[in-house]
């Protein structure tokens, strides 16, 4: 097997070891690898099915950013971004690099964080696992020969998911650590094998170099119409940012990370990483082909003697995983990348049944609601807990936003204005009631009103001011039945809808408490209210 060996190696960045070192496999290769040395199993049509064991999700708390001159005053410090003294960081790496100089094998790979070569970062990845390798190889961007054989790293990951930290010697929670160190340009995962540690990593180091300059970063997915038109879906968990940017009418751009500059949305990435758990071919058929193709990983997801897959068994991890190029989606763009944005939008599901399915934003109201992050919880999901609840995730991505929030919030204002763009609030949430009462809001309605408001549908109708939230709202759209547009008439009881929509602007407004003193009067004035000023 070929190996592609960069002239700038392991030992010019001072790290000794006795390992073998494969350097830049392609993905036959690091499969033949994971297989031989036991890592994962080839399911029946061709992906490598592997276990990460106690850790199938990222864990948010053992993720630590070393506080030292460089990020003292850059950092947004507190239970998000969670300081490490310079001296811990020194012993857990001088343990690291003691750990790797003993490996028997080692994968490395060479990657770009970034689509645009101009905004890109150099990242060198080191693994102890091959289907770690094959896995970070797969999500970032994949340098051409040419380009490998000059490549000098930026920054290095080093992985090893069998290390175990000492929380008395390295500062930490537990055995288990992911620390960023700006200054040394090093970051450090260990006592995880959930593989998207380094992914998420690579992003939070992207939401801190470019900001500066004047790029800005987004956990979105976006595509591209047929007239050249990108639009950008910002969104958490569960709220169709995936299902909606694969519309088989617009090329896709990316699934989950982007960078917004002055000519271009590119994707930070080169795959994409889908949740495997209840997939099926009718609801996400181009996610489910996927899961037949060589080159894709599969996390936790259930497989049979016969080497079939039960994507509906959730006994090793309700957040089940599949990670594939990015070309194994159809109609994807060929430079990963696309224009500049003429439409945003952002996707909340709101359990409570009082947003509209879809509603226009002033720049002011969409810088609001982006530093709010707002989606809801259902409820069931805890012993007891009988009504929806909550949740702000400032940016639609607060785990991985190393800045204060007003930093992002305030490009993406700055860009907006600049070029026009067209601002939008959709509810892929309840209607008819909150959870339990209503039900969702049917997918059709969802497409036909984001249709609409792609490509230009919504802008000859006639709108109405919501009396909470101070939005526009659509009072007809193409294809749509005109009485799910006002939530309020969809309630069998108005007075409760009410009482509904006052608990959640309240939530809205104690949420926003903590940004008022980092934004302007504009955005101060675009929080929801119950009743209109005096």
């Amino acid at each position: 097997m070929t190996e592609r060996v960069p002239r700038h190696g392991l030992d010019a960045q001072g790290i000794a070891t006795v390992a073998q070192i494969h350097w830049n496999l392609i993905t036959a290769p690091l499969v033949e690898h994971a297989v031989r040395r036991g890592e994962g199993r080839l399911a029946k049509n061709g992906p490598l099915v592997v276990a990460t064991g106690k850790h199938t999700g990222r864990s948010a708390k053992d993720k630590f950013i070393v506080r030292d001159t460089t990020t003292e005053d850059t950092i947004w410090w507190g239970t998000t971004n969670i300081g490490m003294t310079p001296a811990h960081f020194a012993a857990l790496k001088a343990d690291f690099l003691a750990e790797v100089a003993q490996r028997d094998t080692l994968f490395v790979q060479d990657l770009f964080g970034g689509s645009q070569p101009e905004h890109r970062v150099q990242v060198r990845v080191i693994n102890e696992l091959a289907w770690h390798n094959l896995f970070i190889r797969t999500m970032l961007v994949r340098p051409e020969a040419a380009e490998l054989a000059g490549f000098v790293p930026e920054y290095t990951i080093i992985d090893l998911p069998s290390f175990r930290a000492d929380p008395e010697r390295h500062g930490t929670r537990g055995e288990t650590v992911i620390a960023v160190n700006f200054t040394e340009k090093l970051i450090l995962i260990g006592g995880t094998a959930y593989a998207g540690e380094m992914k998420k990593s690579v992003f939070g180091l992207l939401n801190y170099l470019l900001p500066v300059d004047g790029i800005m970063p987004m956990h979105c997915s976006a595509n591209i119409g047929p007239n050249g038109d990108t639009a950008v879906f910002f969104g958490l968990s569960g709220t169709g940012k995936t299902t909606l940017s694969a519309d088989a009418s617009r090329t896709l751009i990316g699934d989950d990370e982007h960078g917004w500059s002055d000519t271009a949305v590119f994707n930070f990435e080169g795959g994409c990483y889908a949740k495997m758990i209840n997939l099926s071919a009718e609801a996400e058929p181009e996610i489910f082909a996927t899961s037949k193709r060589f080159g894709t990983v599969l996390e936790n997801v259930v497989m049979n003697e016969a080497r079939e897959l039960d994507f509906n068994d959730n006994s090793l991890a309700e957040n089940s995983r599949g990670s594939y190029p990015l070309e194994f989606i159809p109609n994807t763009s060929e430079k990963n990348l696309g224009p500049v944005p003429k439409n945003i939008i952002f996707l909340t599901a709101d359990a409570y049944g009082v947003l509209p399915p879809i509603a226009k934003l002033t720049p002011e109201q969409a810088m609001y609601h982006f530093l709010s992050g707002y989606t809801a919880r259902v409820a069931g999901t805890e012993i007891g807990v009988t009504e929806p609840s909550a949740t702000f995730s400032t940016c639609f991505g607060a785990p991985f936003m190393p800045r204060h929030p007003s930093v992002y919030g305030n490009l993406l204002k700055e860009r907006i204005a600049r070029g026009g763009v067209k601002c939008w609030l959709v509810n892929t949430g309840w209607t008819g009631g909150k959870y339990g009462v209503g039900k969702r809001m049917p997918i059709k309605a969802t497409r036909a009103l984001l249709n609409a408001a792609l490509d230009g549908g919504l802008d000859t109708v006639d709108y109405r001011k919501d009396p909470n939230f101070g939005f526009m709202v659509p009072m007809s759209a193409p294809g749509v039945d005109t009485a799910i547009l006002d939530p309020r008439q969809t309630w069998a009881n108005p007075a409760e809808y009410d009482a509904t929509a006052a608990n959640l602007v309240d939530q809205f407004v104690a949420n926003f408490a903590q940004f008022a003193e980092h934004v302007d009067e504009g955005v101060r004035q675009a929080a929801p209210r119950t009743s209109e000023p005096a």
